[in-house]
């Protein structure tokens, strides 16, 4: 397997890192599969009248295969975008406004329903929604941060439009029960949707099989490039959207713009090597991290995990550390990467909100941070990472100490 690639140095050390659900470096691999479409076919992949162009378009092509199939999508069904919160942005926005402006017979739909733990963009859109005058509904979940499957069902209406549910948490890393809720929109008559941006090559996901409208994707999650994403918009029964903007049409009218074709290729390659190396890299990730939750209980009184411990991404662990902020443990540990949250809200003041979901206290959600282990981290650097952070907690301690 090849080595993880070099990581700047911070001020002379070079940080083990472990914040694989922020971003995961690029596989060589995937690097490799994307540099020909830089210098050799640099093609313009819409413009088809040259070689240029079409040996641009087939590798773009080939892409959307292997991620139609990593998902039991076809490949007509995958749409490209800049990432996974485009994506979202265009699954909810998309389905409101077409249903608005195209309204059935009968009562028109017009409600949203989702989590109060989803990501920022997901929250953030069905807030825009609700100014525009759709109703939107947002569950509260359990303390192991699942939905309640009799809570779902109760608040799902005749006037339910469409569902939002991740499919795997990207700070506390619990794997939503999808069939289960698939199957529930179906019963109503109601969209599906999942924002799969940390599930996506890393669980199976068979779109099918978990009754999916629409699905979101990105790139640097799965070892491939930032800047790229794709949305699946299921075919029959026909999923309908309204574009967010406008343009030449291209992604069968729902996403205008040159298609970077680098970047497609590289999302592609990512998810073919998913494909083959997911079962294997899931398994070797959950000792990981095992190794590493078992090695700093045994060295922190009062370590707690946030999150269900069964049903969670194997290379996911979010830990409170009692009585000492998150930020001041991270600053004291700066020889492993690590992060208090999401990264599209590390900066805010608040503590997370997805941990106060689960029930936290303030204090609690302050003290909490996420481990993600990811394709490149070793035994050796999950023993260093378990050493330092447990040091890092009892200089802090002592310090405590000595200031009362």
């Amino acid at each position: 397997m090849s080595a993880l690639p070099v990581v700047k140095k911070i001020e002379g050390v070079k940080p083990v890192y472990l914040d694989n659900q922020s971003s995961t470096p690029c596989d060589p691999r995937v690097l490799e599969a994307m540099l020909p479409y830089f210098t050799e076919h640099f093609g313009n992949p819409h413009s088809e009248s040259h070689d240029y162009g079409r040996l641009a378009a087939l590798g773009v092509e080939e892409a959307r295969s292997e991620i139609a199939s990593l998902i039991g999508a076809l490949p007509h069904e995958i749409v490209f975008t800049s990432g996974a919160t485009e994506s979202n942005n265009l699954a909810l926005k998309g389905a409101a406004r077409f249903a608005r402006a195209h309204p059935q017979k009968g009562r028109p739909r017009d409600h949203i329903l989702t989590l109060a733990t989803e990501h920022k963009c997901v929250l953030e859109s069905c807030r825009v929604l609700a100014g525009e005058g759709f109703r939107v509904s947002v569950l509260g979940v359990e303390k192991d941060g699942l939905v309640s499957l009799s809570r779902l069902a109760d608040a799902l209406t005749e006037d339910t439009l469409i569902v939002s549910v991740m499919a795997a948490h990207n700070e506390i890393g619990v794997i939503e029960p999808l069939a289960e809720i698939g199957a529930l929109c179906r019963s109503r008559g109601a969209l599906f949707h999942s924002d799969a941006a940390q599930a996506f090559g890393k669980i199976p996901l068979d779109v099918e099989a978990l009754g999916l409208d629409l699905l979101s994707i990105s790139g640097h999650k799965i070892y491939g490039p930032k800047g790229i994403g794709a949305l699946y918009v299921r075919r029959r029964p026909r999923v309908r959207l309204l574009p967010l903007f406008d343009g030449g049409g291209q992604e069968r009218g729902l996403r205008s713009g040159t298609l970077p074709a680098p970047l497609c290729v590289g999302l592609g390659r990512a998810a073919q090597i998913a494909a083959a190396e997911m079962g294997k890299e899931s398994a070797r990730l959950e000792a990981l991290r095992d190794r590493m939750l078992a090695a700093l209980r045994r060295r922190v009184a009062g370590l707690s995990l946030n999150g269900d411990p069964q049903r969670r991404l194997a290379g996911n662990l979010n830990l409170s550390f009692p009585g000492l902020p998150a930020v001041a443990l991270i600053e004291a540990a700066r020889d492993v990467a690590v992060s208090t949250g999401s990264a599209c809200t590390s900066a805010a003041i608040e503590p997370s909100y997805v941990l106060r979901a689960l029930g936290l206290s303030e204090e609690e959600a302050r003290s909490a941070i996420r481990i993600g282990l990811g394709r490149f981290t070793t035994e050796e650097e999950v023993d260093f990472a378990a050493e330092a952070l447990a040091s890092a907690a009892r200089r802090l301690e002592s310090e405590k100490r000595n200031a009362k």
